[in-house]
């Protein structure tokens, strides 16, 4: 019999913000992907006993509002994974509630939103991360945040920073990573994401059309760094099966 593929558990808070590529790439390197849609009220399990890793997408939710109730187990499946060095790996929103969940702070960007193609930096920390140490030095990516990680979690190792935000991927304990920025996106994802943003879009030197073929020209230097990212982490997730989380 064959042995069946690891399970990664893919929660995705808003459909405007799917796994999309990320998601491709994961599935390309022998991942079997469970994914719950919150807004189609999808129930989360209350642990990772039944995965061996966990995926916490974006979405338009600020993790610091109140009312967003529906991210609180989230953050606690991300409290577990933090817990046992499950593999984890949160994108944007996801990023942020991982911060909060590993005791780190997020609050409303003090600089305003960041929207839109750019650039990180690789710390020289990430150079001997499994993950990181083959990204290159300055990998393009997709921003698209109105909220900031202003304090990393206790002993979290930064991995990437920005000129505007500093903290833009970092790792918490061995096998929990989060990415402020997006690496899934597709042209048409941001086209939407410009379209229903004109905060965001405001913050900017061009218009929403600009924005998404800027975006789009880079989406092919995007999934040449992070294609195989997502396969190293899916790695990650191989390692992991089996283990009691």
């Amino acid at each position: 019999m064959p042995e069946t593929a690891a399970r990664l558990l893919v929660v995705v808070p808003s459909d405007t913000a799917p796994p999309a590529r990320l998601g491709e790439w994961l599935r390309a390197a022998g991942l079997d992907l469970d994914e719950r849609h919150l807004g189609a009220g999808d129930a989360l399990p209350a642990d990772l006993s039944e995965h061996d890793g966990l995926l916490v997408m974006g979405g338009p939710q600020s993790s610091v509002d109140d009312a967003a109730t529906e991210l609180e187990p989230v953050r606690e499946l991300l409290r577990r994974a933090i817990a046992t060095d499950a593999p984890a790996l949160g994108v944007c929103l996801g990023a942020q509630l991982m911060a909060q969940a590993g005791g780190g702070r997020v609050r409303v960007g003090v600089d305003g939103p960041e929207v839109g193609a750019g650039l990180v930096a690789k710390r020289d920390a990430a150079e001997t991360d499994p993950l990181f140490g083959p990204v290159p030095l300055s990998p393009d990516v997709v921003q698209w945040h109105h909220d900031e990680i202003s304090e990393l979690p206790p002993g979290a190792t930064l991995l990437a920073a920005g000129v505007r935000y500093p903290h833009q991927a970092f790792r918490v304990g061995r096998a929990c990573y989060a990415l402020q920025f997006h690496v899934e996106t597709t042209p048409e994802i941001v086209r939407a994401w410009a379209d229903g943003d004109p905060v965001g879009v405001a913050a900017t030197p061009f218009d929403a059309a600009e924005i998404a073929e800027r975006a789009a020209a880079v989406h092919p230097d995007v999934e040449a760094v992070w294609a195989p990212f997502a396969g190293r982490f899916a790695d990650l997730v191989r390692a992991a099966r089996g283990a009691t989380v």
